[in-house]
């Protein structure tokens, strides 16, 4: 009973530090990335990451929490592997 406690700890304290880092990756992108993803369907965690790279990469992210991406093109077009939208 003890390890499954001490496994579940661990865990839970390796997902809470990655949020941190994901939310917290680029200090210029601010709180645009969690505005972004407030109301976004996809799993959070996932949207912030997502956003999170590509405003590192394109130095901007969209205004709202949807749509407006052509205030930013390089966000509106970057793709991910399957051929769609990588920026939330």
């Amino acid at each position: 009973m003890k390890l499954i406690v001490i496994q579940f700890f661990i865990i839970s304290l390796l997902l809470m530090s990655s949020f941190f880092v994901l939310s917290s990756a680029d200090s210029s992108c601010g709180g645009k990335c969690n505005v972004r993803c407030s109301k976004n369907d996809r799993q959070h965690e996932e949207c912030i990451k997502d956003c999170n790279i590509c405003c590192q990469k394109c130095k901007c992210v969209p205004s709202g929490t949807y749509g407006n991406k052509d205030e930013c093109p390089c966000y509106r077009d970057m793709k991910n592997s399957q051929g769609g939208s990588k920026c939330p």
